[in-house]
């Protein structure tokens, strides 16, 4: 592969994760050639998903932080005497104190194999079929994202369906209403690999069904376990660009369905729609009326600036408390609508933060959240395929050993990879990860402490097992933040039926155990006797966990990276935010600076639409083109129900 690759890009592009892959898709979009490389062996970097035993591979990893070997030793003779090199880090050192704890019994599970795990090969000797094993681990997860076009062509086939079609127009929106069976059978159905056994595995509803550990590393293709934990507002920047640039096409969204609350030590549903308020049990009609009342507020403040401006230097919940609300509604629009610090948040954020909550509500439903079907790493391997689709190269597993820069101009000119070729550019992108130390010593970075578990039953049971839900818990000491609970059912195809996957997020104090124990405590039981309280019991019992601190590089200025060149760009990793907004403004003002005059990923014309003289282009070749000629026409659309979201054009708007 390295062999075959052309010498000079216009852009290329070190690092898979959101930032990147947006602006790489841009880029490619608008006709610039496009190389993507990244030296992992999957998509997405600290935005990817994977399976179970995926993730235990990445924990394995992460603990033992290898140093990686040049592979070509001669590169060096490359540089040329004007040129000097700036080395890129062989260490990501974004991940730390990462811990896992197994709630149940391990050794029961040290001969279960993956359902649908690639059979391995029979090597003689014991040591030969250890290294054997040890090997396959560390391919099996490349073979599952190595191409996103091939993914998700396997995964139409094992559900036997398409993706979303998106259609052209100005009023392209998404719905969530009842325009057809897709995404609901999407939504409930499961990888035909696994169905048999699902069903062997399967007991009678009447008996509670207790998950073991081996089930979990047996239906362990059944997780997608993202590295960091995220929801799509529904008029959010990313959901805009999606529906913009037809990137949605390659997704499946489901509602988040329902919004929680954690006060007075109970799990509580929190009515946010003007439906909910007035069926709610929760609120007496006086409440009801109260919260209406600020909520028509929050949506034009602007228009009434008398009534706040006095509070401005305030923090949002001191101007809560002149609001004349009950206790019970300050918290549910602090920690549940705001979703804002109490004691950090000014007036102004606050209110922001209200009203956008407000805006996004009604677009998919009562929510204003979606969610990506098989988790948050798809959103960048969907703009991957875009960037493929117009002609992007990607490599996995294709480190860059240096950046060469012109001692005159300072602006890089190539990188060298590992095979020792070297390709030169116009454009660089790399991710903060590769930047080497010496180049970081003045950037102060945030932390974000993570935790994923793997749970038996909801943190608030209902007649609906399927829920997707979000959790504000406050701060439970002075000086501790909030932390953000989102809880994922199996219709979303991020784990096996009869658990549930949650992902608890927050700044980072202390380590990621330090910071989230004591509120995994507060919601689950860690008990793995038999014999519990009453109290214990009642808690959803934590079968699987994992901690971990993850850098946030988000908010750096370029200027604070030192001889840093004009032409190389950094992406930042995840940020602490719920939503998406700073990936995308990231990514935006990265193709703005390198191609002002070039409009940011327009919508592509769909092959189907695009028309041909006789003597042009062959039509198998339509997707890479941009002929001029493109009529959009009317397609076929593919709509969704339930709590399915897809794309549609409004054809009732002109």
């Amino acid at each position: 592969m390295a062999d075959n690759l052309p010498s000079a890009f216009a852009v290329v592009v070190i690092g898979t994760g959101l930032p990147e892959s947006i602006v790489a898709a841009a880029c490619a979009r608008s006709g610039q050639s496009v190389l993507h490389v990244d030296s992992r062996n999957y998509y997405g970097g600290n935005w990817a998903s994977f399976s179970f035993s995926g993730l235990l591979s990445w924990i394995k990893e992460n603990k033992q932080k290898k140093d990686i070997n040049d592979e070509c030793e001669d590169w060096r003779k490359l540089i040329l005497e004007n040129e000097e090199v700036i080395y890129l880090s062989k260490k990501d050192k974004t991940i730390q104190h990462v811990e896992d704890f197994c709630f149940d019994d391990q050794d029961s599970a040290e001969d279960v194999e993956e359902a649908g795990a690639l059979p391995k090969l029979p090597v003689f000797g014991a040591s030969g079929a250890k290294g054997v094993a040890e090997e396959s681990e560390k391919e099996h997860p490349a073979m599952e994202s190595t191409s996103p076009e091939v993914e998700s062509q396997e995964a139409e086939q094992e559900t036997g369906t398409e993706p979303a079609s998106a259609t052209e127009g100005n009023d392209t929106e998404m719905s969530s209403e009842n325009e057809g069976s897709h995404s609901t059978a999407l939504a409930e159905s499961a990888p035909e690999s696994g169905k048999t056994e699902a069903a062997l595995s399967e007991i009678p509803s009447q008996e509670p069904r207790k998950i073991t550990y081996s089930q979990i590393v047996r239906e362990g293709r059944r997780f997608n376990i993202d590295l960091v934990s995220k929801l799509l507002y529904s008029r959010g920047l990313l959901i805009e660009l999606l529906i913009k640039s037809n990137v949605s096409r390659y997704a499946e969204f489901k509602n988040a369905t329902r919004i929680l609350a954690f006060r007075e030590g109970k799990v509580e549903q929190v009515p946010c729609s003007r439906a909910d308020v007035f069926n709610s049990k929760q609120l007496t009609m006086v409440e009801k009326r109260m919260l209406m009342k600020f909520l028509t507020f929050c949506l034009d403040y602007e228009q009434h600036p008398d009534e706040y401006q006095d509070y401005e230097n305030g923090t949002f919940a001191q101007f809560l408390r002149t609001r004349k609300l009950t206790p019970s509604l300050q918290h549910f629009i602090l920690h549940s609508i705001a979703m804002v610090s109490e004691t950090d948040c000014s007036t102004l954020e606050g209110l922001q933060a209200t009203k956008k909550f407000l805006q996004c509500l009604g677009r998919y439903g009562n929510t204003p959240f979606l969610f990506p079907l098989y988790g948050q790493g798809e959103i960048p391997q969907c703009f991957c395929r875009l960037c493929a689709v117009f002609g992007g190269i990607y490599c996995l597993r294709h480190s860059v050993q240096c950046l060469v820069v012109d001692k005159e101009s300072g602006r890089c000119k190539a990188v060298v990879d590992h095979f020792g070729q070297r390709i030169s550019a116009n454009y660089f992108i790399v991710e903060d990860s590769y930047l080497p130390e010496s180049m970081c010593t003045n950037v102060c970075y945030r932390q974000i402490s993570r935790a994923v578990l793997i749970t038996d039953q909801s943190v608030l049971n209902t007649d609906s097992e399927q829920q997707v839900s979000i959790l504000t818990v406050p701060p439970l000491d002075l000086g501790k933040p909030a932390v953000c609970v989102i809880e994922l059912c199996s219709s979303t195809m991020t784990c096996m039926k009869d658990t549930y996957l949650v992902h608890l997020t927050c700044p980072s104090t202390k380590t990621a155990r330090e910071d989230l124990e004591p509120v995994v405590q507060k919601l689950f039981s860690l008990n793995t006797e038999k014999e519990t309280e009453n109290e214990e019991l009642k808690k959803p019992r934590v079968l699987w966990a994992v901690y971990f601190n993850m850098r946030d590089s988000s908010g750096i200025d370029r200027s604070s990276y030192d001889g840093l060149p004009s032409n190389v760009y950094v992406c930042s990793g995840p940020d602490s935010a719920l939503g998406n907004d700073c990936a995308v403004k990231q990514a935006e003002t990265i193709f703005h600076d390198m191609f002002p005059a070039e409009e940011f990923c327009p919508t592509p014309p769909n092959p189907e639409d695009i028309i041909y003289d006789e003597d042009e282009i062959a039509p198998e070749e339509s997707e890479f083109s941009n002929s001029p000629e493109a009529k959009p026409e009317p397609s076929t659309e593919e709509g969704s129900s339930g709590d399915s979201a897809a794309v549609k054009k409004d054809e009732n708007k002109e």
